[in-house]
C-alpha cells in the first residue's frame, strides 16, 4: 500500500467517525443527537444559532416558553399545523423527533435571550399597534392580546412569546388565523384574528417586533 492510499484510508476514517459522531450529526433520525447539536446543525439554518432568525419568514425562537414549542413541534409532527409555511419545511424535519428531542429543543431556546428587533412603522403606527396589545378593539369586541401573552408580550401558559416577533411573520400567521382553519389549535385566535383589518393586524405587528426596543 502505497503512502497516498494510506492517507485517503486515514480521511476516509477519519470522516466517517465524524458523522457518526452525535455531538455533531445533522441526522434528525437518530435519537442520540442531542437537542444542542439539533439546534446548532439543523435548525440554525433557519432560526439562527441562538433563536434569532436572520430572514423574517421564519420565527425568531429565543426566549419562547417551552409548553408553546413543544405543543408546535408536536403539531408539525403529527401534521395537524397544516399552514403552508409551516409544513413545507416542518413536517419534514420533525417526523423522526423523539419527546426527549422536542423537549431538550424547547429549553435550548427557552434559555436564549431574544435579540434586539429593527423599529418599523411611524410613531402613530407603533402607537396604533400598542392600544391593540393593551386594550384591543373594543368596538369590534377584540380583546387585548396582553391578556393571553403577557403585559410584555413574553408569553404565558400555552400562549407563545410574541414581542420582539418580526412583524411579516406575525402578520403571515394573523392572516392564517383569520382566513384558513390550517391552525387548528388556535381556535382563540381564530375568532379574535376574523375582526382584524389589515390595517390592525400590520399596526400590532410592528409594534410587537418593535415591543423590547419601547
Amino acid at each position: 500500500m502505497n503512502s497516498s492510499t494510506l492517507a485517503l484510508l486515514v480521511a476516509a476514517a477519519a470522516f466517517s467517525a465524524g458523522c457518526a459522531n452525535p455531538e455533531r450529526s445533522r441526522n434528525l433520525a437518530d435519537p442520540n443527537v442531542s437537542a444542542t447539536t439539533l439546534a446548532e446543525q439543523v435548525c440554525s439554518n433557519c432560526h439562527g444559532v441562538t433563536g434569532s432568525a436572520v430572514s423574517p419568514n421564519f420565527p425568531n425562537l429565543a426566549g419562547q416558553i417551552e409548553p408553546y414549542f413543544v405543543a408546535q413541534l408536536n403539531g408539525f409532527k403529527s401534521h395537524s399545523r397544516q399552514d403552508p409555511a409551516g409544513f413545507e419545511y416542518m413536517w419534514g424535519l420533525s417526523r423522526s423527533l423523539t419527546d426527549d428531542q422536542i423537549k431538550g429543543l424547547a429549553t435550548y431556546y427557552a434559555g436564549q435571550s431574544p435579540a434586539r428587533q429593527a423599529l418599523e412603522g411611524d410613531r402613530s403606527r407603533l402607537d396604533a399597534g400598542k392600544s391593540i396589545f393593551e386594550t384591543g378593539v373594543a368596538d369590534k369586541g377584540v380583546p387585548a392580546c396582553a391578556g393571553c401573552h403577557g403585559d410584555k408580550g413574553q408569553g404565558q401558559a400555552n400562549f407563545p412569546r410574541i414581542a420582539g416577533q418580526h412583524a411579516d411573520y406575525l402578520v403571515k400567521q394573523l392572516t392564517v388565523f383569520q382566513r384558513t382553519g390550517d391552525r387548528p389549535e388556535g381556535g382563540i385566535m381564530k375568532t379574535v384574528a376574523h375582526e382584524l383589518t389589515r390595517q390592525n393586524i400590520d399596526d400590532v405587528a410592528s409594534y410587537l417586533q418593535a415591543l423590547p426596543n419601547l
